[in-house]
This record gives C-alpha cells, sequence and structure tokens, in this order.
C-alpha cells in the first residue's frame, strides 16, 4: 500500500469517528459513504484488524484504534491548519463540496459562463475536476439542509415525466389519473422527511389511493432523469433541477404548477474561513449569488403560469 492510499484511509478514519458515520464522512470529503468505506477497508486489511465499531450514538473505535486516536485527530487537526495558513493550493484552485444533485444538475450546466468568464479559474467538485482533491475543509460546500449557512434558495417539488406519458393518463380515471402509473422515487424521499416525494404529494394532491412507495428507488437524480425522459415513469423531482429539461420539452410537468411542494429546506452556503479573502473564491461566491437570485426568479415565474 503506498503511502498516499495510507493517509486518504486515515483521514477517512479520523472523519467518520469525528462525525459519528461515514455518510457525514463522505459528505466532509465529496466522496460516496461507499468510497469511505473502502478506504476504511482497505487499512482494515493492511493492519489485520477492524477499526470502527457501530453503536446506538454513531461510529465508535476499537481498542486497537483508541490507542493511536488522539494522535491521529492532532496529526490532521494539525495538517488543516497548516493547508490553511500555507494555502497548499494553488491560488487559482477552488475546492467545492456540495450536494451531489444540486453538483450534478444545478451547478455544472451553470458553470460553463463562469468559466468563460474567468478561465484561469480551475476547480475540483467532489473530489473531480481540473484539480484533484486536497486534504482539509473545502473553499465552498453548498448542502441542502437546516443550520446557519446563508441559504441560496429553496427548490419547489413536483411531478415530471417524459413527453409521452401525459396521453397515459389523460384519459385515465379522472379522479384518480395516477392509480397503477409507474412511480420513480429518489432514495432521500425514503430515507428522510426532508425530501418529500410521492407520499407526501399524493397526500396533498389526491390522484392516487394505493402503492404511493412503489416502483423504484434511485441513488441520484441524474440517473432517475435519464429513465424520465425514456418514458419509464413519472418522478417528483426539485424544479431548480429541471428547468432547462422543462423549456427544451425533454421533460413536462403533467399536473397544474400551483399542485407543488415547498421543500423543508433551502440550499446552503459554508465558506471554509478565510477562503473569502481570495478574489477567485470571491469572484466565484458574487456569481454563485446572483445565479442563485435568477434560479429564485425563475421558479416564481414557473409557478405563476
Amino acid at each position: 500500500m503506498v503511502a498516499v492510499t495510507h493517509l486518504k484511509s486515515l483521514q477517512a478514519v479520523e472523519l467518520a469517528i469525528r462525525m459519528g458515520s461515514l455518510k457525514e464522512a463522505a459528505d466532509a470529503l465529496g466522496i460516496t459513504p461507499a468510497a469511505v468505506g473502502q478506504r476504511v477497508r482497505a487499512l482494515e486489511d493492511f493492519l489485520g484488524s477492524d477499526l470502527l465499531l457501530r453503536g446506538r450514538s454513531g461510529l465508535k473505535p476499537t481498542p486497537e484504534l483508541e490507542q493511536a486516536l488522539a494522535d491521529l485527530q492532532m496529526a490532521f487537526a494539525a495538517l488543516e491548519r497548516v493547508t490553511s495558513s500555507l494555502e497548499f493550493q494553488r491560488v487559482s484552485e477552488i475546492q467545492i463540496v456540495a450536494d451531489p444533485d444540486w453538483a450534478e444538475l444545478w451547478l455544472a450546466p451553470r458553470l460553463s459562463s463562469f468559466r468563460e468568464a474567468h478561465p484561469n479559474i480551475l476547480f475540483c467538485i467532489n473530489g473531480s475536476g481540473d484539480v484533484p482533491l486536497r486534504l482539509g475543509a473545502p473553499d465552498v460546500r453548498v448542502d441542502y439542509g437546516d443550520g446557519r449557512d446563508e441559504p441560496l434558495f429553496t427548490d419547489v417539488l413536483l411531478p415530471v415525466t417524459g413527453p409521452d406519458n401525459p396521453r397515459r393518463i389523460a384519459d385515465w380515471d379522472p379522479v384518480l389519473q395516477m392509480e397503477g402509473m409507474p412511480l420513480l422515487h429518489l432514495k432521500a424521499q425514503r430515507d428522510s422527511d426532508d425530501h418529500p416525494g410521492w407520499v407526501e404529494w399524493f397526500q396533498q394532491f389526491g390522484h392516487r389511493e394505493t402503492g404511493p412507495n412503489r416502483g423504484v428507488h434511485y441513488q441520484h437524480a441524474r440517473l432517475a432523469l435519464e429513465a424520465v425522459r425514456e418514458n419509464v415513469g413519472f418522478l417528483v423531482c426539485g424544479l431548480s433541477l429541471v428547468l432547462n429539461d422543462l423549456r427544451d420539452g425533454t421533460i413536462v410537468n403533467p399536473f397544474p404548477a400551483a399542485q407543488n411542494l415547498t421543500a423543508p429546506q433551502p440550499y446552503r452556503l459554508a465558506l471554509r474561513p478565510d477562503a473569502d479573502k481570495r478574489p477567485q473564491v470571491q469572484r466565484f461566491v458574487a456569481w454563485l449569488r446572483t445565479q442563485a437570485h435568477e434560479t429564485h426568479r425563475e421558479i416564481q415565474e414557473f409557478l405563476a403560469t
């Protein structure tokens, strides 16, 4: 095992213990929980012993890890301080960790306009991009959820489907138009009350009485929307993620725009301490706020139609 793998595996172990779960560690690193688990297992295999235990209050260190945990935590705290003070990254780099669906479906289509205006600024987004992921906190973090971080915009959730599917429900039961129709779901809608889906939509607007949880569950919205475009089924999705598709007609909203759910939480922006003093971060964040304001306006205009 090469040294860099040791370092990444140790970082995954330290973050998992500090944050109490592989998911929280994955969010901090901008990778998937499965990738964090692989890093931990690689180190466990190398050492020949387990390092993490699952408890009611989260992950706990095994006795083998407990002996080294204090030094491990001090080492990574020191690395983060050094990264912050010496700026290991080139001044033209911006490291971003963000909600995966937001990064893929909202940020990525818009980022080309910023790149055209600032071609010398390089990005690492959720661990991939122009430059490699570095250790330490990201410059910019965008999450969906509660907290004290700056809100960017609040999304609305509404049904979408392929352009051929509205014909399937037009001549169906006039009251229970969606009864028996194929439903697609996002995994987060099943795992968290903060991500409403079909269950909540049917409760509020009707159209179906049975099987609101039936159907295929997707890990990411990008994959679900690929199925939507192929007329595979119907999905409740964030409007901000599909505005371009709705304009292009590659997907459609089969019900009145007023039949929507307001997302319980906004997307929120957080900056690494002192990152906002760097000119390239200042430019990007100013652009990001402008784009978020424009998205809010577009959402309101869509709902008013």
